[in-house]
């Protein structure tokens, strides 16, 4: 049984698209280039039911025409229209070196790591990635309150893609 706490959300389908089964795929994180074969998890009915992929082709940077193995009518696509995708955690962090993960994926992938500051002082966890603007900021909430961190590379010590924990070092004054 896959449990939520192994996923990661990568995206969501939106409508079906033709007569055999595809659907357009909006995504957050780009691992098609990383995974040769790889498979999808959705949340039906409560449970997480894996799916491969069976075939895509980029429409946009962020969206692709996906189709998935034993999906192959407007009909069966159709029941998954609207749903958030995911995949495995494991899936993605296949062979990562320390570092790299930032090049990797996209900031969204870092949702639910924790910070360290370089005096082992746990900030909290990432609970959302504010892209709206130039700085990329990681939204974390701790004791109901709202911090937030740059994104910027040079603040980043290291990750700890196993233990899902980015260590930084932060500017003084940065969470007063």
């Amino acid at each position: 049984m896959i449990n939520r706490n192994e996923l990661i959300k990568i995206g969501n389908f939106n409508k079906s698209h033709g007569i055999k089964g595809e659907i357009n795929f909006t995504f957050t994180s780009n691992f098609f280039n990383k995974n040769k074969d790889f498979f999808f998890v959705f949340e039906l009915d409560g449970i997480f039911i894996p799916f491969k992929v069976e075939s895509y082709r980029f429409i946009s940077n962020s969206t692709a025409l996906v189709k998935l193995k034993n999906i192959n009518t407007i009909e069966q696509a159709n029941l998954l229209t609207y749903q958030e995708v995911f995949a495995p955690l494991k899936q993605l962090t296949e062979n990562i070196e320390l570092n790299s993960s930032i090049k990797k994926f996209s900031w969204d992938y870092f949702i639910g790591f924790s910070i360290i500051d370089d005096k082992m002082k746990e900030i909290g966890y990432i609970t959302d990635i504010d892209k709206s603007t130039m700085n990329t900021l990681f939204i974390i909430e701790k004791g109901g309150k709202e911090i937030l961190i740059p994104t910027a590379e040079e603040m980043i010590i290291t990750i700890d893609d196993k233990k899902r924990i980015i260590y930084m070092k932060l500017p003084a004054g940065l969470l007063l």
